[in-house]
């Protein structure tokens, strides 16, 4: 994460007057040039990061609003003593000539934020100058993880691709959208966004996938990526058996394949292959194997001559 810094006094006077104005609308008393030490921070972007998720480029429009008034903590630690400065604005801003790893015009949130002059704020600001104190992290919530590969929403059942796999040649990754709430920002020692130093942090994790990859675990991962293996085998075995039930089905009666065809659906592997087995027994009768020798339908004797050549 990048940090612009620029105090009041180094712009111009009427962008001074700008600046300050959209600050002491979160103060209670009016504040001076003076008093206050403003910089700016790239919050998020929309580049693909460690955890294989990038925010679209409407869920950073959303965030912009959501950002605006937000404080700035240390680690995401909610206490009151953690507050240290405000975003007052925010913009989000696309880098001319520069894309992302799938081809997007790059495009970064970035916020303005103050803080006051003051002996507790001194160190910091010191740390911020020297270049110590700046990679951040965002605290925000989104209602959508979409996968890169199908479309679909991310644990929901019929997603069964595995974030940071390949799927014929292509990358698989979530895609954040539909922001509905910003918390806060932090200052935090590692970030997960290579270029905007973001470490992303949701209200909950919504899904086993997301509880597990969260927890950074290796062993937990590997589990879960086996048991979404498995889980791909057993659809694939599931959907072998609605056709093949559905195919016994229009065998026996095709009246019954309408009906059929809409229950299959909601069948377990145990009922489907109960049914097969009925359908299969249903049709022993009504197609009997049939053998090439004379004598259809009776038993045949014969001494083997009809073989000699």
């Amino acid at each position: 994460m990048k940090i612009y810094k620029g105090g009041a006094e180094g712009v111009q006077v009427a962008a001074a007057e700008a600046e300050l104005a959209a600050i002491n609308a979160f103060a209670k008393t009016e504040l001076t040039a003076e008093q206050v030490y403003t910089f700016s921070v790239e919050l998020c972007d929309n580049e693909i990061d460690r955890d294989f998720e990038k925010f679209s480029l409407d869920a950073l429009n959303e965030l912009a609003t959501l950002f605006i008034g937000r404080t700035g903590i240390f680690d995401h630690e909610w206490k009151a003593e953690n507050q240290t400065a405000r975003i007052y604005r925010t913009a989000v801003e696309c880098v001319p000539g520069q894309k992302n790893a799938v081809g997007e015009d790059y495009a970064v949130l970035k916020g303005w934020a103050y803080m006051l002059r003051s002996v507790k704020n001194a160190a910091l600001i010191e740390e911020i100058d020297a270049g110590i104190k700046k990679e951040t992290s965002v605290g925000c919530s989104v209602s959508k993880r979409v996968c890169s590969i199908c479309g679909q929403e991310a644990g929901g059942g019929g997603c069964a691709h595995v974030s940071g796999r390949e799927y014929d040649g292509a990358l698989c990754y979530r895609e954040l959208a539909e922001a509905d709430d910003a918390y806060e920002w932090s200052f935090v020692a590692v970030p997960a966004q290579r270029s905007a130093g973001v470490v992303k942090a949701f209200d909950s994790a919504k899904t086993l996938d997301e509880l597990v990859r969260k927890s950074g675990d290796g062993n937990f991962i590997a589990a879960l990526d086996k048991l979404e293996a498995d889980a791909i085998l057993g659809r694939e075995y599931r959907g072998l058996l609605q056709r093949e039930v559905l195919r016994l089905g229009l065998l026996c009666d095709p009246k019954l394949y309408e009906g059929l065809s809409k229950s299959v659906a909601g069948m377990g592997a145990k009922e489907l292959t109960s049914l097969k087995t009925a359908f299969e027994k249903q049709l022993e009768g009504k197609f009997p194997p049939k053998t090439q020798l004379m004598g259809k339908d009776s038993f045949v004797k014969f001494d083997g001559d009809a073989y000699i050549v």
